[in-house]
């Protein structure tokens, strides 16, 4: 997955931190529209850096597909999945609120890994980055 991303500041150690702007799940031009709240944001990351760019340079950044594949596996399908194993699993309970309470129960049972997982990402360092050319 490629992103463009604005170098921060530049390490000794071959890395730099950089500032990618957030996307908005809608599709729509964030800097636009103040509905969602994050108008203006970044996340900030650190990145190899064997181009040699400099601090205020805006940058073409390059991460796994399949690290992110895995991340969005656990934290979006993984809750999903329980939820709709739990209500459909009780079809033969005969009362409707207990099957969507095991259902939501099921859920928040997979949202664990996806907590479990952040914090783990968190000590690991997580997505792998890489500056791979000037924007």
């Amino acid at each position: 997955m490629t992103q463009i991303a604005t170098v921060e500041r530049v390490f000794q150690n071959g890395t730099a931190e950089i500032s990618v702007p957030r996307k908005s799940a809608c599709g729509h031009d964030c800097e636009e529209c103040a509905g969602c709240g994050v108008t203006g944001t970044a996340v900030y990351a650190t990145a190899q850096n064997p181009i040699h760019a400099q601090a205020g340079q805006k940058v073409v950044v390059e991460s796994s597909s399949k690290k992110l594949l895995h991340i969005m596996l656990i934290v979006y399908i993984l809750p999903f999945a329980l939820f709709l194993l739990g209500y459909f699993c009780t079809g033969g309970i005969h009362s409707e609120a207990l099957r969507y309470l095991i259902a939501i129960a099921a859920f928040c049972i997979g949202v664990l890994p996806a907590v479990s997982y952040d914090r783990h990402v968190k000590r690991t360092g997580g997505m792998q980055f890489t500056i791979v050319r000037l924007f």
